[in-house]
């Protein structure tokens, strides 16, 4: 039976990151804030929010929300983006994406000042992660993935990672990361032929292709580690989420295994608060300009 790579202890971990590096700054009178942005009431995006907001509260960062109706005008939301990209007291953004279909997304991400950016929203921020800076913020998503790996010991140089998914958000930027440490990168989608011949082939799994239970015991085999990025509607149980992987079915194969719930996504906002507390470190450190 595998080895369940549970995300609680990696999100424990960061919290004592957070909270230590957060009271050094106090001492030097800089308080670390986070400012989230929403723009209507998706139920994904008040889950999420309420639990930065936990997050935030139990490392003493201040928390800054900005709720906008779901049918804002352009204007409205450029300037709530303008507001905290030049507002000292805010040194992490995150804006819940996707926008609603009447906004232009492209001009408003550009309006966040990139030294704020904790969630990697700007193309600048895109263009470090693409460029290998270890210093940059990666997708949450994608950072939590090799948060999971780096905790849990699972060595990366000259393995080979089949990436099954090739979004902005988790697939491109993570294969980027991975590569980073000297791992052989595949990037599958789902058009890949043979895509099970493709899995079986690697020593790590990671995927992030979002259909439920799509990764059945056809696409693995014994030694590898599977890393499950999916989240779901269970098709078999009602008002449950599931990941992209047939959890059971591969757990009796594979030697390690990311769950869902309870893996990579519990730790996405305790990462997004790490990383508003490390921009905060950063402008003591460097100067940095927060306007």
């Amino acid at each position: 039976m595998a080895r369940l790579l549970t995300g609680k202890e990696v999100a424990s971990s960061l919290k004592e990151k957070t909270l230590a590096l957060r009271l050094s700054l106090n001492e030097k009178g800089i308080a670390p804030g986070l400012g989230i942005i929403r723009v209507g009431a998706q139920p994904d995006d008040l889950y999420y929010e309420s639990n930065l907001k936990r997050n935030c509260e139990a490392s003493g960062v201040v928390c800054f929300v900005m709720e906008l109706p779901f049918d804002a005008a352009q204007e409205e939301v450029e300037r709530a983006v303008t507001a905290f990209s030049n507002d000292n007291a805010v040194h992490g953004i995150l804006m819940f994406s996707p926008l609603p279909k009447h906004l232009n997304e492209e001009k408003i991400r550009a309006l966040i000042n990139p030294a704020k950016d904790v969630d990697c929203l700007t193309k600048a921020q895109q263009a470090e992660v693409f460029n290998n800076n270890p210093n940059c913020f990666a997708p949450s998503t994608a950072a939590a993935v090799m948060e999971i790996l780096k905790y849990y010991d699972i060595p990366l140089k000259g393995k080979k990672v089949a990436m099954v998914g090739r979004s902005m958000v988790v697939g491109k930027p993570l294969a980027m990361l991975l590569l980073g440490e000297n791992a052989t990168v595949t990037i599958c989608h789902s058009r890949t032929a043979d895509l099970p011949a493709e899995t079986k082939a690697a020593d790590i799994v990671i995927a992030a292709i979002g259909r439920a239970k799509m990764f059945t015991a056809d696409y693995f085999r014994a030694g590898q580690v599977v890393i499950d990025v999916g989240i779901n509607s269970d098709p078999d149980r009602e008002g449950k989420i599931c990941g992209d992987v047939d959890t059971a079915a591969a757990a009796e194969i594979v030697d390690a295994i990311t769950p869902v719930p309870g893996g990579v996504g519990s730790i996405t906002s305790a990462l997004t608060v790490y990383n508003t507390v490390l921009a905060a470190e950063k402008v003591f450190k460097e100067g940095v300009k927060l306007v």
